[in-house]
Formats: structure tokens, C-alpha cells, sequence
């Protein structure tokens, strides 16, 4: 069977897109591969179709849960066993997910980077017949990528147990990244292959403005179809989705502080055209794949180029016109200058940091190491007088240097340890019939519940025992202040989980080099922005393109700036031309700036023209 026979089969396609052909061959040969692809490329294919012709397993490593289940979901779909092992799942659930990719006729087995580290997937490894290691949103592995994270490294070590190629993936790599990651990879030899980043459908439009709310109101009028609204705040999210919402426009907001079910189905009313503009933090799009986003407006200025061209290339995957508008002004600049101070505090503000955490949750030096802590920055701040915003940064800086893992709003499962031994249960007098059927449930369910908390599923042992999960809180409430149980219940945190025992002064390692080094190269991304929006006087295509490494490139004739200037009158003139004559010469001015682009009217000039001159006729409206 061919690549093409297997994309024929399972996806009804009889061609690849450009470079997905050649990423595959590579795989096919045995050759570690780094595929470099703008976002909605069809990444997925070539690591997906080689596992199809291979045996064995291709272990999938990705941070991204909702990419995870949609993977899944969709190759399960297909007639493809493929398997996830994500966070929110209990120990049981994971072994039996390994135990079945191991000695099941499964092909896939997607898991978060920070599962790799554990002694369960460790013990499952060797007798794991992996076909491939595929790395998803590779650029994490580099500490020179504006997304680096510490669980990335753990993925370099696979290889020296791994007999398998590398698949690695992103959609954003400057040369400098793409380098790293090949390196921390170990390629056997050093193999790149990269699309051009262009996207001929994109207009990238940048606008400085006071009314931005005014300018998304527009846009939103202006182009029809569904759209995406980036802010840098939750508050914000929540007031400019009231504000759509005010003016007529179907919108909702969405940020990792919403509960998980939340998030779920608004990101479901969405996809589904229920809900026409979703407006969000940073947290929201990843492996979203929503082909037809006409619009993706910043609100406010991203920090990154990579952050920036990865959001909004999530406009006009299906390849119809569509739009990536920045708003930015004078307050934009200032933010990112305060973000930049407060984003790397001393070092020894750090380590006083790292102490203070210690403190506040009452661990002892040389103790401490795998506690999982539900971490409050507020009430951390209150109590030790701090700013959030320098604290939260100290705390993600140790992060990085591999001190602790903290993970975000995350959504914690209720979890249940039985304080007493089991025969003394037996001798127990319960002041509610339920408590011991629920205990029976729970110590039949669970294996080590005795030894710690293990995470429960509630709605299961509510079954089991034939109560309402409402009622089944209550009684393992009763259990607790009774001293029978320890209860935790579920909850949305965010968790640090202690990655080495409490260091002692002058032990907490911070490399100082490294840090140097991300403040120069934070520095640099920003100024980059500031130059994209303030200084460029070429097309933005082109600007974005050369910041990737793609050095060629013509210019689009569709940003703002090749409309005002940078393209010639006379393709200005040919564009406008053959699109009304495409409507035989009936159009609006409110069609004509959906098409050309939401706010720039740069063009109209010589629309005016050629009106004068009788080229074609006036619009209707």
C-alpha cells in the first residue's frame, strides 16, 4: 500500500498537500525529520499516514488535551484504535491505557510531555513497540522558543531507549529554534523541511486606533462569517463579548479560569456556528481545527512575532479570503514595556520567591519532592505583601529551571483516602446507612486507597451505589468529620507539583547565563513587534516571512501597506476591476470592504478613478 492508497482510504483525498509527501518519505526511510508548517498545513497527516504503514505503535507527544481528544476521536472515526493519556485521568485509567497500547493492535498513543517522566510509563516502555516518536509543538523543546517547557527536555532522553525516527512538528521555528530542536533530539543527522510560510487567501491588516471596540464592531459587520478576538486579560474578554453581544453580534468569551465543562461548550457552540465570534485569552485555538474563521482580530499587541503569526493563521484554513487584523496604540507600547520589566525580576527576587513557597505551605528543608500543592497566587501575594504579576513570573522562571511544574487552572478530580484500617471499619457504628455501602464502593473500585487520596469517579460510585452525586458528596462529607476519610473535593486550581526536596540558601540553581540570554531574546521579539506595526514599510507578509527564515518572497498585494502604497495603482486598479466584473457590476461598498479589507480604505481612491473614468460602474448602496 502507497501514502496515497492509505490517504485515499482513511481520508478521501487523492493528493497531498505541498511538503506533506516528502515529510513522509522521510519517515518512511528510517530519517529523523523536522517538519516546520504554517498553522492549518495538515501536520497531522504526516506523522499519521507512515504510523498506517508501519508495525508498532507511534507515541504521540503533545501538550495540547484538546488536540489529544480530537485526534483521537477523529481516527477512532476512521477505524483507527488510537489511545490519550492526558491529565484528569487516574492511575488506574493509565495503566490500562498503557497496558492495552502495549499488547493491543492499537497504532497511536497520544500523551502530555509531563507523563513521560513517570515511573508508570517508564515501567511500560520496553515492551512498547514503537513505530515513531512524533513531537508535536516542537519549538517547546528550545530554550531559545518563546513557548519553551522544561517536560519538553524529558523527550530527548526517550531516544536513548527508543530504537524509532523522529517525527517532529511545529508552525513556528526561526533557523535558531529549528537548529535547537534537532539537536536536543539527537537527529542522527540534521533534516529540515520547510513550507513557505505564505498565505496567499490572509490579509494582515494593522490599524493603531483609540475605539478598538468601535473597530471590532466594524469588522464584524463588515465581513461575515465567524471570527476569533484575542485579548491579553479575562476581564477584557468578558467586556468586549457584552459588548458584541450589545451591538447585535452572537459572541462569547473564553479563558483557562472558566471551569472545564464551561470551556467545552462554548468552544463547541463555536466550532458549531452557534456562536458566531468566540473573543479569548491565549488559551483558547490550539489544535482547534475550525476551517472557516474568516476573521482573527488582536485587541491587543501580542509580545511574540511567533505567538502573533500562529493566532492569527488560524483565519482561512479552507483557503477563502480572510483576515488577521492588529489593533494596537501608544498604551500597547507602554504595556509591553511594563510586561517586559515585570516578566524577568532579579534573580534574587526569584530565589526569595522559591523560599517563601516553601514557607507558605509549611514544608521543611530537604522534604518536599512529587507533593502536588494547590497553589493560590493571591493568597500567596496577601500574605507575603507581593505584587502578583512580578511573583507569577518568578514562579513560571522556576518552572523552567526545573524546580517545580506548575499547571494551570487545572481541573482537579475529587480524591478519597480511607483513614482507618479496614477491620476497624467492620467494628464501626455509622450514623447514616449509605457510609458503609459507599465505603464498600470505594475500597472495591480503588486499589490503594488505604496508602493516599486516589482521584474518584463520582458519577461511578454514585451509580454503584444508587445515590444522587449531590448525596453522594454529603456522605463523603460525613465520612471526613467523622474521621473515617480523607476527602478532597474537585476543584479548578492551579497546582505546583515539587519536582527535587526543598533546597537549602544558595542551593537553588538559576542560571544566570540563561536567564541573561531569554531577557535579551524577549527583548528582541518584542522590538520586533513594535517595528511590524510602528516602522515597516514593506508588505507585512513579507516582514513576517523573513522573520521565519523565508528570505524570498513577493509581496502580497493584500496587507494594508501594499494597498497604500507598496503595490502599484495599476494592480490596485486590476484587482478592484476583475472582482466587480465577477459580479457583473452589482456590488455594495459594505461587500467591497468585507472583500478588500475591514477598515482599510486605502483603495477607494482609485475606485473613485476609475468610477470617474467609466471603467466600472458605481455601487449600489
Amino acid at each position: 500500500m502507497t501514502p496515497q492508497d492509505v490517504l485515499r482510504t482513511y481520508w478521501g483525498y487523492d493528493s497531498f498537500r505541498p511538503l506533506q509527501e516528502d515529510i513522509i518519505r522521510e519517515a518512511l526511510d528510517g530519517r529523523d525529520v523536522l517538519a516546520v508548517m504554517p498553522t492549518g498545513g495538515g501536520k497531522s497527516v504526516c506523522f499519521q499516514v507512515p504510523a498506517l504503514m508501519q508495525d508498532g505503535l507511534a507515541l504521540v507527544v503533545t501538550p495540547l488535551i484538546a488536540l489529544m481528544k480530537d485526534q483521537v476521536q477523529n481516527l477512532r472515526a476512521k477505524g483507527i484504535r488510537a489511545l490519550a493519556i492526558h491529565a484528569g485521568m487516574d492511575r488506574r485509567e493509565v495503566d490500562l491505557a498503557l497496558n492495552n497500547a502495549a499488547y493491543g493492535d492499537y497504532k497511536f498513543l497520544y500523551l502530555s510531555p509531563e507523563r513521560l517522566q513517570t515511573q508508570l510509563f517508564q515501567s511500560y516502555l520496553d515492551v512498547l513497540k514503537v513505530s515513531y516518536l512524533v513531537v508535536d509543538e516542537a519549538h517547546c523543546i528550545s530554550q531559545w522558543g518563546y513557548d519553551f517547557r522544561p517536560s519538553y527536555l524529558q523527550i530527548g532522553l526517550l531516544r536513548k531507549r527508543l530504537d524509532a525516527p523522529v517525527i517532529a512538528l511545529t508552525a513556528t521555528a526561526t533557523p535558531l529554534v529549528a537548529r535547537d530542536i534537532m539537536e536536543r533530539l539527537a537527529f542522527k543527522e540534521p533534516n529540515l523541511l520547510q513550507a513557505g510560510f505564505e498565505r496567499p487567501n490572509l490579509s494582515y491588516i494593522v490599524r493603531k486606533t483609540q475605539d478598538k471596540i468601535g473597530q471590532i464592531r466594524s469588522i464584524c459587520e463588515g465581513v461575515p462569517g465567524s471570527g476569533i478576538v484575542y485579548v491579553r486579560s479575562r476581564n477584557r474578554a468578558k467586556e468586549i463579548a457584552d459588548g458584541l453581544n450589545a451591538a447585535g453580534f452572537s459572541a462569547s468569551f473564553y479563558h483557562a479560569g472558566l471551569g472545564a465543562q464551561t470551556r467545552a461548550d462554548r468552544q463547541e457552540d463555536w466550532k458549531a456556528g452557534r456562536t458566531r465570534v468566540m473573543v479569548c485569552t491565549n488559551a483558547f485555538g490550539m489544535g482547534i481545527d475550525k476551517p472557516d474563521v474568516r476573521f482573527v482580530v488582536h485587541a491587543d499587541l501580542p509580545d511574540s512575532p511567533e505567538a502573533y503569526f500562529q493566532e492569527a493563521g488560524r483565519a482561512g484554513r479552507d483557503g477563502l479570503d480572510s483576515y488577521a487584523v492588529l489593533l494596537w496604540n501608544a498604551t500597547d507600547k507602554q504595556r509591553l514595556a511594563q510586561l517586559e520589566q515585570v516578566s524577568f525580576p532579579s534573580l534574587e527576587y526569584i530565589e526569595d520567591i522559591y523560599e517563601k513557597v516553601h514557607v507558605f505551605f509549611g514544608i521543611p528543608y530537604d522534604t518536599g519532592m512529587g507533593r502536588m500543592l494547590k497553589f493560590d497566587l493571591a493568597a500567596f501575594c496577601r500574605q507575603f505583601k507581593l505584587q502578583q504579576s512580578p511573583a507569577y513570573y518568578a514562579v513560571k522562571y522556576l518552572e523552567r529551571e526545573g524546580h517545580w511544574t506548575l499547571a494551570e487552572d487545572m481541573d482537579i478530580q475529587t480524591r478519597i483516602g480511607i483513614d482507618v484500617p479496614r477491620q476497624a471499619l467492620n467494628q464501626t457504628d455509622f450514623p447514616d446507612p449509605a457510609m458503609p455501602s459507599v465505603l464498600e464502593a470505594l475500597m472495591r473500585m480503588y486499589t490503594g486507597i488505604f496508602s493516599y487520596p486516589v482521584p474518584i469517579d463520582e458519577e461511578a460510585v454514585a451509580r454503584r451505589c444508587g445515590l444522587a452525586v449531590p448525596a453522594l458528596r454529603q456522605v463523603l462529607y460525613q465520612l471526613s468529620i467523622n474521621h473515617l476519610v480523607r476527602y478532597v473535593p474537585a476543584d479548578h486550581a492551579t497546582v505546583l507539583l515539587l519536582q527535587h526536596d526543598r533546597l537549602r540558601p544558595g542551593n537553588v540553581q538559576l542560571n544566570p547565563k540563561r536567564y541573561g540570554m531569554l531577557r535579551s531574546t524577549y527583548h528582541e521579539r518584542i522590538q520586533t513587534m513594535l517595528s511590524y506595526v510602528e516602522e515597516a514599510d514593506e508588505c507585512r507578509s513579507q516582514f513576517l516571512l523573513r522573520y521565519f527564515g523565508q528570505a524570498v518572497s513577493a509581496p502580497c498585494g493584500k496587507c494594508d501597506l501594499c494597498r497604500s502604497g507598496a503595490a502599484k495603482p495599476v494592480e490596485i486598479s486590476t484587482a478592484l476591476k476583475e472582482w466587480i466584473d465577477a459580479r457583473e457590476g452589482r456590488y455594495t461598498l459594505k461587500r467591497l470592504r468585507a472583500a478588500f479589507g475591514p477598515g482599510d480604505d486605502s483603495y477607494l481612491e482609485v475606485l473613485r478613478e476609475m468610477i470617474d473614468r467609466g471603467d466600472v460602474p458605481a455601487p449600489e448602496d
